[in-house]
């Protein structure tokens, strides 16, 4: 009720760019990696390791999904060799830092927790206390653009 009030009145885009006022700086899809070794250090160090962080711009936001985390096993010798992948839309290299990372925190916690239950998003808020309120505000912002609304923090 309260979004639709917000789109109607036209306040949706303001009140989205009043609470994060910047883009991000990560670009590059080096740039993104180092973003998310660096999360994966500091919450995820025993889990598997990430082989490739990329933008993707064949995943569309509005009808597919914000990210993806893909894991391919394959017999090395003797042993079973899992290789992670996280792909991001590319539509985030133009979104606030609070974006990007409630994405790369959802693709990391995919790491240890496959299915998207408690412990998954346990797991998510561990990493970033303030997940679900970046959640819904990245949800809002796609609304947002859906109902013909300006990108906000540069091209998308």
């Amino acid at each position: 009720m309260q979004t639709q009030a917000l789109l109607d009145q036209g306040k949706l885009g303001d009140l989205l760019s009043r609470k994060y006022s910047d883009a991000h700086v990560v670009r590059s899809d080096k740039a993104l990696y180092d973003y998310t070794q660096e999360f994966k250090q500091r919450h995820l160090r025993n889990a598997g390791t990430i082989h490739k962080v990329v933008f993707d711009n064949k995943i569309h936001v509005v009808r597919h999904a914000l990210g993806l985390h893909t894991s391919m096993s394959r017999v090395q010798g003797g042993r079973l060799a899992a290789r992670h992948e996280i792909r991001v839309a590319s539509f985030f290299r133009q979104t606030p830092d609070a974006f990007l990372r409630m994405i790369v925190v959802h693709e990391l916690a995919h790491l240890r927790e496959k299915q998207h239950d408690k412990a998954f998003y346990q797991l998510c808020t561990h990493m970033e206390p303030d997940y679900h309120q970046f959640e819904l505000d990245t949800r809002l912002y796609l609304t947002y653009l859906d109902h013909g609304g300006e990108p906000l923090w540069g091209g998308s």
